[in-house]
């Protein structure tokens, strides 16, 4: 393959490197030339209802060896990345989520702050049309949702009037009104993968970035490591195409694959760093069921209505997790006559701690295949969902209750990926700055959730595709390319 010297090669078209690109683009000038290196193919959304999207999840779950099976990590190897199996949630971080370590005594604070995100939060809700609530939010806001919140169940209205500054209608990108792309959400509950193509992906509303002239896309295209030249100087990265081992020269490279994927690439690179690798993470769930007394449930208009911050703020963090509920509202039957949607089914999501025995390595016989394993959740996750039975009988009260349970075992995977490429200040601790350079090599990117030195309770997507627009803009401005 030929490949002359790019401006930018990009690893990935998740959502990290897409809205980094997105963002890059526009303050770029005319002649800007773009790499764009995506180990997947390019798969509509016609054939992954017609079987496809199983196929892809089952390949990727083949990319790497897992240590610890009973623990599944769970994303997508195609052009879109995991925008083609997520379910939409786009809650944000708290204020307090950036400085754990201050407030709490508890993990790290981040390198930057919530309001210096803050507009890169509005900026990546408008790119994905987020529906949500108007009638406040549990963290501050410059500007208005771009859509009116879906529609609450009954259950929900309860809540809402008992904890009117706790409880919300959950942020989402399934509309609520028809975008130039994308319909109305249909509410079936299937969201993993939409039936309707409504639900925002890289796809169908930032696929116009690969056909920018500016930006050559590559499908199939495996990246096996970056060119690091004096331990300072990225050149370029090798990868693997049709078999064949490929080398694409590039003045700046972004890595914008999962945390499992770009921990592998820097460390068959060379790049070993302390915390490099390690701290694989994700938040831990329990699920809670409700027998409701007279109180039928799912009125509401998407898959996830209610967002409880019940259970998140406080000085408990000091000692055990914070956690944000979910009320779900696909439907599901009591089989009890007279009282078949008397039944209200929670997901009750701690965050948890890095922990440097869980971690990503490279495959002794396979230097293309990370190895994962998994310590499980931290004692100060397992606090938390120790608490939560006594908590959920105050939370529950404002209900009429016949009897609630939670489930003894958490949910097997909150499908996060986070934690092995932390951003931080201190280079002894983390792998990039706090506009996700790395320290050691000043002209290389790393994306996405990895650089969370954090699992807050809230889904990370957001977060993380606003860190993409920071980090951009920060890049464009200093390669004078505005």
């Amino acid at each position: 393959m030929n490949l002359d010297r790019y401006d930018l090669v990009v690893v990935g078209t998740g959502f990290a490197s897409s809205f980094f690109l997105h963002r890059y683009l526009q303050r770029s000038r005319g002649d800007l030339r773009v790499l764009v290196l995506e180990r997947g193919e390019i798969n509509p959304h016609p054939w992954q209802l017609a079987g496809g999207h199983e196929a892809i999840k089952r390949e990727s779950q083949r990319s790497f060896g897992n240590d610890t099976p009973e623990k599944p990590w769970h994303f997508m190897l195609s052009f879109g990345g995991s925008s083609n199996c997520w379910v939409g949630n786009t809650p944000r971080m708290l204020p307090e989520d950036f400085r754990m370590r201050s407030l709490y005594g508890v993990a790290e604070d981040w390198p930057v702050g919530y309001d210096e995100l803050e507009e890169y939060y509005c900026d990546a809700e408008e790119i994905m049309a987020i529906a949500g609530p108007r009638d406040g939010a549990p963290f501050p806001r410059s500007r208005p949702y771009p859509q009116g919140a879906h529609r609450f169940s009954d259950v929900d209205r309860l809540f809402k009037a008992a904890y009117p500054d706790r409880f919300f209608a959950l942020p989402t990108a399934r509309p609520t009104a028809a975008t130039s792309r994308r319909p109305v959400c249909c509410g079936n509950g299937v969201c993993t993968l939409c039936p309707i193509n409504s639900k925002f992906t890289i796809a169908n509303e930032l696929g116009h970035l690969y056909e920018d002239p500016r930006v050559t896309l590559v499908t199939g295209a495996q990246v096996q490591g970056v060119e690091v030249q004096g331990g300072q100087l990225v050149t370029g990265v090798s990868f693997t195409k049709d078999g064949r081992v490929h080398n694409a020269s590039g003045d700046l490279v972004v890595l914008g694959a999962n945390a499992l994927f770009n921990a592998h690439i820097l460390l068959q690179s060379g790049l070993d760093q302390p915390e490099l690798g390690g701290g694989l993470v994700e938040q831990v769930s329990k699920t809670v069921v409700v027998h409701l007394d007279g109180v039928d449930n799912f009125q509401g208009s998407t898959y996830v209505t209610g967002h409880g911050y019940m259970l998140y703020g406080g000085p408990h963090r000091s000692e055990r997790a914070a956690a944000l509920i979910e009320t779900v509202n696909r439907p599901e039957l009591r089989n009890e006559r007279g009282k078949w949607r008397q039944i209200l089914r929670m997901r009750v999501i701690y965050e948890d701690l890095r922990r440097p025995e869980s971690r990503v390595r490279p495959s002794p016989d396979n230097p293309l295949r990370p190895r994962v394993s998994f310590a499980g959740a931290s004692p100060y996750a397992q606090r938390g969902m120790d608490a939560l039975e006594g908590e959920m009988a105050r939370i529950l009260a404002p209900l009429p209750v016949e009897r609630f349970w939670v489930d003894a075992e958490p949910n097997r995977t909150e499908s996060h990926i986070l934690g092995t490429t932390p951003m931080g200040n201190d280079p002894a601790r983390s792998v990039v700055d706090r506009h996700l350079v790395h320290h050691a090599v000043r002209n290389l990117v790393v994306l996405g959730g990895g650089v969370f030195p954090t699992a807050a309770p809230a889904n990370p997507t957001l977060t993380l595709s606003a860190l993409s627009l920071w980090a951009a803009d920060r890049l464009a401005a200093s390669a004078a390319v505005a």
